[in-house]
Parts: structure tokens; sequence; C-alpha cells
């Protein structure tokens, strides 16, 4: 077990599912996997460990932010060696087009600051999504027929915004949504050589206001749980 998670060695499977919210956590693994086993509940931050079409999945809560996330991801794969990681949440949407229960499947994610950046001083490192993961996740949404965008996000470190200057260039620059967690996680990866993709439901629109009622977002949700794991295991859908 680590400080922030209490699993024993072999509890968590090399496929992770990291929704910012607990009990969303608890949810997607009662209602995909099979076999489940509550892994981790250190802090209230739940994860647990099934199987989903005979492959191994853990589904751990990641809290909010960059630096929860940070803890979460850091541990998951220094100590349980997970390999492929994958961002399971609500976004805003920032473009005209982008609709409310859509997915944006990030190709990479743009941010202000994140707990890596000190490391790389003056560079400006463009933090992205692994290929395979995108290309199985575009391949399974499509399939769906989920109205699904792929592009740039925008990984901010506060909720509560206040540079409406700095979103306008982000909508005049195409960034399709905006989140809290994905820029941390696809640094990570990169500098751990792991796989990482965020795949995001559309939750609100910075535009327009509109908003999805909760009930709307659980369903939503489903969707985006049922792309990610076939993203992972792209043969076992």
């Amino acid at each position: 077990m680590t400080i922030h998670i209490g699993a024993a060695p072999g509890d968590i499977a090399e496929t992770v599912l990291m929704p910012g919210d607990p009990y969303r956590a608890k949810w997607a693994a009662e209602t995909f996997l099979s076999d489940i086993r509550q892994i981790n509940a250190v802090r209230g931050m739940l994860g647990f460990t099934g199987t989903w079409n005979g492959h191994r999945v853990t589904i751990q809560g990641s809290g909010m932010g960059m630096p929860s996330l940070s803890i979460y991801a850091n541990e998951l794969i220094r100590d349980y060696n997970a390999q492929t990681l994958i961002r399971i949440g609500s976004c805003g949407g920032m473009q005209d087009h982008v609709g409310l229960r859509d997915i944006i499947l990030a190709m990479t994610a743009s941010t202000l600051t994140s707990p890596s950046s000190a490391i790389f001083r003056e560079l400006n490192f463009a933090p992205c999504a692994d290929w395979s993961l995108l290309n199985a996740a575009a391949t399974a949404a499509k399939a769906k027929g989920t109205q699904t965008h792929i592009g740039g996000i925008y990984s901010s470190d506060t909720f509560y915004d206040e540079r409406p200057d700095l979103n306008e260039q982000m909508v005049r620059h195409g960034v399709l949504g905006v989140e809290m967690e994905a820029a941390e996680l696809y640094t990570l990866a990169a500098r751990y050589n792991r796989r990482a993709l965020a795949v995001l439901t559309v939750s609100d629109h910075l535009i327009t206001g509109a908003s999805l009622p909760a009930q709307e977002r659980e369903r939503s949700f489903a969707d985006m749980v049922e792309i990610a794991l076939n993203a992972a295991f792209p043969q076992s859908s």
C-alpha cells in the first residue's frame, strides 16, 4: 500500500480508469465490471478492481484538479505498475459545434500550470494522448454512433475562473472544452512511458450556459465508460 492507496500488491490492474468523483468510480465499477472488489477507501477516494470481457480493470477516483490526480497517478504508476490510464470525466464545451452530451477525445491538453510545470522551467511542454488509445476510442465512439470531437482541450487549475480574456483566446484557437486533470495525466504518462487518454462528456457549455440535469449526466457518463473500455481493449467489443 502507499500513502494514498490502500491496495495490496496485485490488487490493481494494469488498466485503470480514473473518474474524478469516487462515487462515480463506484457506480462505474458496479455497472460495467464483474467480480468487483473494493481495493481502496483511503480518505474516501474509492477504488475497485474487477473484470470487463475477461480483462482486469481498476476504476480509481482521482479527486478534483491536477494536484490530486498527480498523487494518484504517480502512485498507480510507480507503486502498482499501471500501464494504461484513462481519465473519464465531465467537461465544459467551448465551441459552438460542441453540444451537451457530446464526447470529447482529448488529443492535447493545454494548461497555465500543473504540478509538473517546475520540471520544465522555461520549456512549454505540450502533453498529448497516446495515439493507439485515441484511435481505438474514436473507432469505438463511431461504432456507438456517439457525437464525438477530437482535438485540444484546456486543463484549468481553477474551477471558479475569472479570466474571460483567456477563454476568448482558447475559443478563438479551437480549444474544444475545459476540465481540470488531463494535462498532468498526459505529462506523467510521457514521463513514465505509459499510455494515457482523456474521454470526456460535455456536461455544460461556457458559451451558451446550458448544462445537463443530474439524471442526464449519468446516462451520458455510461457512453463515456464504454468508449474508454473499448479503447483499452479494442478487440473485446
